[in-house]
């Protein structure tokens, strides 16, 4: 016997759907406990936070690239008995403002959508040097954190500061970063010619979570880390 024919039919998933009384009776407690878990305060933020605040900086994206290395530098150091120099993410990864008021689980899942990991990359100075020249042709408010740059009218790169020193020809970086960017998201790529990779096993979003309860209050503000002299 031999099979000639196979058939199939769509069946469409609306809310016209009769709702099974067994199956909806043992789900509720788990939904009821993820909805409150989600909804619990954590922190309050003072004002209404957007990465469309800023030109080459917003107080949201500052926020958000050192709440990543206060976070991570512990868990770095404990491992390795370094420090992490500074941090960049990417702007398109901030996925919704942050809003004036109670901030709760759902803003960080809202702000941060994706599971993205945190990743510390080694980078000598010709990778670093890659990095800001990256971000002086991206004139783009990518959130960065101990790294200081001044853009010229022209964009080009008169200052640039890691940790308030001149980048050292000599030495290696140890750059916090998520893992989207590290594979070569937004073409980010002098992250793979690198010494090392350590990987923290600690999502953005958790990082996000652990800052604002800590915090208690969220007030960001947009600085001089990133700027253009005109």
């Amino acid at each position: 016997m031999e099979l000639s024919k196979i058939e199939g039919k769509q069946i469409q998933i609306t809310d016209t759907l009769a709702i099974d009384p067994e199956i909806e009776t043992f789900i509720k407690p788990f939904r009821d406990h993820i909805q409150k878990d989600l909804d619990s305060v954590l922190a309050y933020a003072v004002d209404t936070y957007s990465k469309t605040d800023g030109e080459f900086n917003t107080a949201l994206g500052n926020f958000m690239a050192d709440a990543v290395y206060d976070e991570a530098n512990p868990i770095f150091n404990g491992r390795t008995e370094k420090n992490i120099d500074m941090v960049l993410l990417n702007y398109g990864s901030i996925r919704s403002i942050l809003p004036k008021g109670h901030i709760t689980k759902r803003t960080a899942f809202k702000l941060m959508p994706f599971e993205n990991s945190i990743v510390v990359v080694a980078l000598k100075s010709a990778q670093i040097n890659q990095l800001i020249n990256y971000l002086s042709r991206a004139k783009r408010a990518h959130p960065i954190s101990k790294l200081k740059l001044t853009l010229d009218k022209d964009f080009k790169i008169v200052d640039a500061k890691i940790k308030g020193k001149p980048i050292d020809l000599n030495r290696t970086y140890y750059v916090a970063t998520n893992d989207y960017l590290y594979n070569g998201g937004d073409n980010m790529s002098f992250f793979k010619t690198n010494d090392s990779l350590y990987v923290l096993n600690y999502k953005i979003r958790n990082a996000l979570i652990d800052h604002f309860i800590k915090a208690d209050t969220i007030n960001p503000v947009r600085d001089d880390r990133f700027t253009q002299i005109h």
